[in-house]
């Protein structure tokens, strides 16, 4: 009798085409609009629209890639409930496995870049406490918490404060955060920002290893590093802005162009960096999509 269970992610390239399953977030037309001081209207996104269905045996990590004003930050709110669309909608699992119901506050973790902590709680409090506040037995929360800083090489620093951590140290305790509250989406605000390759390496490493706990985990990751986000998403969003005759951007981002890292042949592989074809589309990206964006 196998061990493994339907929740189990298989690691490495898939040895076949992916089996998409249910539908897990569905982004429907969203325009976000800003009125300003001078009576005019910013338009922040337009027709923005993205689906990110369940891919049997893995996680979903997604990164959605655009250069600074693009709107990344406005999309981040509006997919986590956080901020009301002008127009359109964005709709979410049921957890029945067939039907969507709409984003509400709560539903989707974030992890902002900061990686904002309770700095009057120690590191296994800013665990507990949170997980205990929305309904979590205690002595569950305790347990589990304890699991988590076991796992992902914490529990020296269980009672330490927030100002004792280092930079990777606070992220993986705000990622851990999110986990206490078995949220299964979970958005990551620029995760590679500031950091030196190797320390970029590391969060990958970590991110992935989170991702592949439970094949329902998604991420989404906001991000403006092009390299960091094809070595670890299976699908990747350019958001950006169309532009008119005169080549002046049109107000009002969306996703102008995907890359399916799955189709390519490149998600899931160890040495994604190697191929040829890795470097052909981050070539294509920085030179010829980024400056349209």
């Amino acid at each position: 009798m196998s061990d493994t269970n339907e929740s189990d992610c298989i690691p490495g390239p898939l040895a076949h085409p992916p089996e998409r399953l249910e539908t897990l977030l569905h982004i429907e037309q969203v325009s976000k609009e800003f009125p300003m001081n001078d009576g005019s209207t910013f338009v922040a996104l337009k027709d923005f629209t993205l689906e990110i269905q369940n891919i049997k045996d893995k996680p979903q990590i997604v990164s959605l890639l655009g250069p600074s004003g693009a709107g990344k930050t406005t999309a981040l709110r509006i997919l986590a409930g956080l901020d009301r669309p002008t127009s359109g909608c964005v709709f979410i699992t049921n957890g029945d496995g067939q039907s969507l119901r709409p984003v509400r506050v709560g539903d989707v973790g974030v992890v902002f870049q900061r990686y904002p902590l309770f700095e009057d709680l120690n590191v296994l409090h800013n665990l507990i406490d949170p997980a205990v506040r929305s309904g979590m037995n205690k002595d569950q929360a305790k347990e589990k918490a304890l699991r988590y800083l076991d796992e992902f090489g914490l529990v020296k620093q269980g009672l330490s404060w927030p100002l004792q951590l280092s930079g990777g140290q606070r992220q993986r305790v705000a990622i851990l955060q999110q986990l206490m509250l078995d949220r299964h989406f979970i958005i990551l605000d620029e995760p590679f920002s500031g950091l030196d390759p190797v320390n970029i390496l590391n969060v990958i490493k970590l991110i992935s290893r989170i991702a592949n706990e439970h094949t329902l985990n998604t991420f989404l990751i906001i991000t403006h590093d092009v390299t960091s986000a094809l070595i670890i998403s299976d699908h990747v969003y350019l958001l950006g802005r169309e532009r008119d005759a005169k080549g002046e951007p049109i107000p009002g981002s969306r996703v102008m162009k995907t890359y399916d890292m799955i189709a390519e042949g490149l998600a899931y592989h160890p040495d994604i960096e190697d191929l040829p074809r890795f470097a052909e589309i981050r070539k294509e990206i920085r030179l010829v999509e980024f400056p349209k964006l």
